[in-house]
């Protein structure tokens, strides 16, 4: 998957260099229309301190669109591609996954996955200062692997439950700034925090390096991932309707924040503010935390 987020990035790079191109352009026409106002650096100064407190943003559900979602001309069309996709290849496969496959080998096929994520984990939870926390992925880890290799779950009955990790959470749980919200071609929903730590976590992944050098064994492998990752959402797509762009973006920043938040133990406080209702698409978004994974492998 780490080839196809580099090339998810290359693709969203090319699709706004235009557009921040066309906007620079712009301006040099307005100083050539009105060369008495304002001085051609004036103007590339003041572009450039507008795309950095874009970057610094810190993307909320309740936020205003221009201040979250600043490239949402670009990104809805990057929707619109990643919707044709979905509709006209990923989701009838999944739906023939689904059911094909009985629900216990697609059940084990899915905790192998995260059982192999969960040394990740224990790095994550580390780095945040949670030994406590990685003691117990480790034991699950261990007990998982040992008993089941992986295709099972009897930790969790020992207590030792599952929290999924991801680099991205991890910046986020120190404070480092969202940066606004993005739509990557194939990866779906995600951020400019997200995009480092997407990049920071493939590198993580197992997978890289045992299939390294059978791309037929790679490409299968993160092929079925994305399959099964998206069987999971058919029973939850029909809740939305309306403008599904924009509520997928809303789900997606409204539960990173949360996944945030919880780590830091400060989730009462921050989840459901007055504030998240006051958003001119957050009346009719149905909420719920399993809807949108904090994954770029949503479509």
């Amino acid at each position: 998957m780490h080839r196809s987020i580099y090339f998810s990035i290359c693709l969203f790079s090319l699709a706004i260099t235009p557009q921040v191109f066309a906007e620079t352009t712009t301006d040099v026409e307005n100083l050539n229309d009105e060369p008495a106002k304002t001085p051609l650096r004036t103007k590339i100064s003041n572009k450039a301190q507008q795309l950095q407190t874009q970057l610094k943003v810190d993307a909320r559900a309740a936020q205003a669109e221009e201040v979250k979602d600043p490239f949402q001309p670009l990104n809805r069309k990057i929707y619109q591609f990643n919707d044709v996709i979905d509709r006209t290849v990923l989701r009838p496969v999944a739906v023939q996954y689904v059911e094909k496959v009985p629900q216990d080998v697609r059940g084990s096929y899915t905790q192998f996955r995260s059982n192999l994520g969960e040394p990740w984990n224990v790095v994550n939870q580390l780095i945040q200062g949670r030994p406590a926390r990685a003691a117990k992925s480790l034991g699950r880890f261990t007990i998982n692997t040992l008993t089941t290799l992986g295709l099972a779950d009897p930790a969790r009955r020992l207590g030792l439950s599952h929290e999924d990790e991801k680099f991205g959470i991890t910046l986020g749980y120190y404070g480092v700034p969202s940066g606004p919200y993005i739509m990557l071609p194939f990866l779906g929903p995600s951020s400019v925090r997200g995009v480092i730590g997407s990049v920071v976590d493939s590198q993580a992944r197992p997978q890289k390096y045992i299939l390294e050098d059978n791309d037929g064994l790679y490409w299968s492998d993160q092929f079925w991932r994305v399959v099964d990752t998206r069987s999971e959402l058919l029973d939850v797509e029909g809740v939305l309707t309306g403008d599904r762009y924009a509520q997928i973006r809303d789900i997606y920043l409204q539960r990173t924040n949360y996944t945030i938040a919880e780590k830091k133990g400060t989730e009462q406080d921050t989840l459901f503010l007055e504030d998240d209702f006051e958003d001119e698409n957050s009346d009719d978004v149905p909420f719920s935390e399993d809807t949108i994974e904090s994954s770029p492998d949503a479509p």
